[in-house]
C-alpha cells in the first residue's frame, strides 16, 4: 500500500475564526467532493474537501475499487495530513474513489459519494458538455447547489454579439443556462431584446437567499424574458431597442428564479430606474446625472450578495459609477421580494463626495469586524445598514483586491489602481478606517493616457510576508511588498487573475489560459499549465479570464473553467500537486463564498478569503482581530 506523505497542517481554526467574526451566516451543505485527475503515466491524483462545519482533526481512509472489483484501502494509517492522496495505479477501464470520515474510534462516520474515472480516456480535465445556441459563445460561469444534493451546478452566460457599452450596435438576447458537471441541461432563461449583451449589463447573482439549502438566481430583466420554463415576463412583443442599439426605455425589473428549474418566482421594479431625462436627453442636465446621456454610463450595472444582518443573505444591485452611484438591498424571504434600502449619492449632501468613487467590479466583506458585512465599491464603502461608511475620493478605478493583504496589521486591507492619474494610481487602503497606507503616482507621459488598468496582489515571494503588489501601465514599474518597498524592477508578465495551485503557501499567477509561477529568484514565471494545449480558450477579449475560478471540489485549491474554442464543451481543471497543507473548503470562508457570487460582475476579479494564505500563514494565525 502507498502511505501518504507526512503533511504540515493548519487547523479549521483561521475559518472557524473568520466565520466566528463575521456572524452567524448560512455555509452551504457541501458534499466531501471527491475528485480524481490523471497526473502522469500509471498516476492518479485524488483529493478532496475538509469541511468547515466539521472538527478540524477529522481523519480519512481512501478506498480504491478498478473495474467493478471489492474497494481496496489505500492507506495503512488514517490520514491526518493535506486532504489529498497520489495514487498509483496500472490499470485500463474504470477506477472508483471513495473517501471515509472516521469517527475517534475509527469506524465510517461519513462515506462520500464514488468518482469514477475513465482510464480507458485518461485526459487532465473534467469535461461538461454544453449546448450552446448558433450565433453565442460560453462566457462567464457562476455555480451553486440548486437541487440540495450538496454539489456545486454552473450557471452559465451564453452571448451573441456582446457590446461595451461605450459602442452603439444591436445585440443578441442574454441567455443563461444551468448544467450539472455531468452535463445535464437543467434550463435556460432568455432575457430578451430590452436586456442589451455586454459585460456591464446583466449581472446575475447565485446565491441561497432563503435558506432552504437550493439557490436562486437574480438578475436585471424586461419585458420579453422568458424563464426557465417558458413564461414571459411582461409584454411579449415590446421592442425598446433604439436605432443605435441602445434601450433608454421601458420598464426595468428585477426578477428572482427558481434555481432547480429557472422558473420566474418573483418580479419587481428594478431600483435605481433610469432617470426620468433619459427618454428625453437634454444633453448636460443628463450628464450631470449619470456622466453622458446615450445610453452609456447610465446602464453601468454591478450586483452582490452580502450578510447585511449577518445571518441571512442579500442581494445588491447597483447602478453607476463614474458620477452619480445607486446602491439597491433585497432581501427575498418565505417567497416574497423585498427592498431593504437604498444608497443614493444624489439623494443628500452626506453622500455627494461618495460619487464618482466606483470600479468595474466591487467586493464584499466585514470591514469593521461588527459580523455583518460592507460593500466595497471601489473608493467607496457602503456599510451593512445601507449608509456611507468612508470614501478616500480617488475617483473610478479598474481593479482592485481585498483581504487580510498585510497579515502584520490588524483587519483587512484593500490594493486598488486608480484610472485618473494622480498620486494614488495604487495604493493600499486600511479597510478599518478609510486611511491610504501608501500610494504609488500615476506617471502622465505627453499629456496623454490613463492611469494603470491592470493591478494586482498576491504572495508570491516567501522573503516578505503579505501580498506582493503591481500594475501594469501608467508608468507605475516594479514589484512592490506589502509595506510599499520596491523589492524589483521586474514583474511578473501576468497581472490578471491569482489563484492557489500548487503545493506551497504562496499564489500562483492565472491569466488568458495560463497558470504561472513567479520564480523570486530568477525574477522570471514558469508556465505550470497552459490549457489552449488542450483546445480551451479564456473570455472577454482583452481581460483574458477564464469563465470562473473557485474553490469547486478537492482539497482548498482552486480549479479553473475555460470554454472550449468550439463552444461545445466547459473545461474544469485541478491541480495534480500534493501539498503539505490542510484546510478546510475555502467555499467554507464566508468573504471567498459571496467573491465567487459576484466574480462574473464587470470586468472580472480574482476571489480572496478574510484570512491570510500566504508565507508564514502559521506565524500570523494569532493575529489581533479585527
Amino acid at each position: 500500500m502507498l502511505k501518504q506523505p507526512a503533511m504540515m497542517i493548519i487547523t479549521a481554526t483561521l475559518i472557524a475564526t473568520a466565520t466566528a467574526q463575521a456572524g452567524s451566516w448560512q455555509p452551504e451543505r457541501l458534499n466531501r467532493g471527491v475528485v480524481a485527475t490523471v497526473a502522469g503515466e500509471g498516476k492518479i491524483f485524488v483529493s478532496w474537501r475538509l469541511l468547515g462545519t466539521e472538527p478540524e482533526d477529522t481523519r480519512f481512509d481512501l478506498y480504491r475499487s478498478v473495474a467493478g472489483q471489492a474497494p481496496v484501502k489505500l492507506n495503512d494509517q488514517p490520514l491526518t495530513g493535506g486532504t489529498c492522496f497520489m495514487d498509483e495505479v496500472n490499470a485500463r477501464g474504470s477506477i472508483t474513489y471513495t473517501v471515509h470520515a472516521l469517527k475517534p474510534d475509527g469506524s465510517d462516520a461519513q462515506v462520500s459519494q464514488p468518482y469514477t474515472i475513465d482510464m480507458a480516456h485518461p485526459v487532465p480535465y473534467r469535461s461538461v458538455p454544453i449546448q450552446t445556441p448558433e450565433g453565442y459563445s460560453p462566457n462567464d460561469c457562476s455555480v451553486a447547489d440548486l437541487d440540495g444534493d450538496g454539489e456545486y451546478e454552473i450557471i452559465l452566460h451564453q452571448v451573441n454579439n456582446p457590446k461595451d457599452n461605450s459602442h452603439s450596435g444591436v445585440t443578441g438576447a442574454p441567455i443563461l443556462q444551468a448544467y450539472t458537471l455531468s452535463g445535464k441541461k437543467l434550463w435556460e432563461i432568455n432575457l430578451g431584446p430590452n436586456i442589451r449583451e455586454g459585460a456591464h449589463y446583466t449581472q446575475f447573482m447565485v446565491y441561497d437567499l432563503d435558506g432552504d439549502g437550493r439557490a436562486e438566481l437574480v438578475c436585471k430583466t424586461a419585458d420579453g424574458t422568458r424563464d426557465g420554463i417558458g413564461n414571459v415576463i411582461g409584454d411579449p412583443n415590446a421592442n425598446y431597442v433604439n436605432e443605435a442599439g441602445y434601450i433608454l426605455a421601458g420598464p426595468e425589473f428585477l426578477t428572482v428564479f427558481d434555481g432547480s428549474t429557472g422558473r420566474a418566482l418573483a418580479t419587481t421594479d428594478y431600483i435605481p430606474p433610469r432617470h426620468p431625462d433619459t427618454l428625453h436627453p437634454t444633453g448636460d442636465q443628463l450628464k450631470d446625472i449619470w456622466g453622458d446621456g446615450y445610453g452609456n454610463r447610465c446602464d453601468r450595472f454591478l450586483a452582490c450578495v452580502a450578510y447585511l444582518d449577518g445571518e441571512h443573505p442579500s442581494v445588491v444591485m447597483a447602478r453607476g459609477y463614474y458620477t452619480r452611484t445607486v446602491l439597491a438591498a433585497f432581501d427575498w424571504r418565505n417567497g416574497k421580494l423585498t427592498h431593504r434600502w437604498t444608497f443614493d449619492t444624489s439623494s443628500s449632501e452626506q453622500w455627494k463626495n461618495y460619487a464618482g468613487q466606483g470600479n468595474h467590479n466591487l467586493s464584499v466583506a466585514d470591514v469593521d469586524g461588527d459580523g455583518k458585512d460592507e460593500i466595497i465599491y471601489g473608493g467607496m464603502v457602503v456599510d451593512d445598514d445601507g449608509k456611507g461608511l468612508f470614501t478616500t475620493q480617488l475617483g473610478h478605478g479598474d481593479a482592485m483586491h481585498v483581504s487580510d493583504l498585510d497579515p502584520t496589521r490588524p483587519g483587512l486591507e484593500l490594493y486598488r489602481i486608480q484610472e485618473p492619474f494622480s498620486d494614488a494610481g495604487a495604493h493600499l487602503v486600511d479597510l478599518s478606517t478609510g486611511q491610504i497606507i501608501w500610494k504609488r503616482p500615476s506617471v502622465r507621459r505627453d499629456g496623454k493616457g490613463q492611469g494603470p488598468g491592470r493591478g494586482l496582489a498576491a504572495d508570491i515571494d516567501p522573503r516578505y510576508p503579505g501580498a506582493e503588489c503591481w500594475s501594469f501601465g501608467a508608468g507605475i514599474t516594479g514589484l512592490v511588498n506589502i509595506n510599499g518597498d520596491k523589492i524589483s524592477e521586474n514583474t511578473p508578465n501576468s497581472c490578471n487573475f491569482a489563484i492557489w495551485w500548487d503545493g506551497d503557501d504562496l499564489r500562483e499567477l492565472l491569466d488568458k489560459t495560463t497558470i504561472t509561477k513567479w520564480d523570486w529568484q530568477s525574477e522570471k514565471v514558469t508556465t505550470l499549465l497552459d490549457a489552449a494545449q488542450y483546445g480551451c480558450r479564456s473570455n472577454n477579449g482583452t481581460k483574458a479570464t477564464p469563465a470562473i475560478s473557485a474553490d469547486l471540489f478537492g482539497d482548498w485549491r482552486e480549479e479553473v473553467i475555460w470554454p472550449t474554442e468550439d463552444g461545445t464543451e466547459l473545461r474544469v481543471f485541478t491541480t495534480t500537486i500534493p501539498t503539505q497543507r490542510r484546510l478546510p473548503t475555502l467555499m467554507h470562508d464566508r468573504q471567498y463564498r459571496l467573491a465567487i457570487a459576484w466574480q462574473n460582475v464587470g470586468y472580472n476579479q480574482p476571489p480572496w478569503p478574510s484570512f491570510y494564505i500566504g508565507q508564514g500563514m502559521d506565524q500570523f494565525r494569532k493575529k489581533t482581530s479585527r
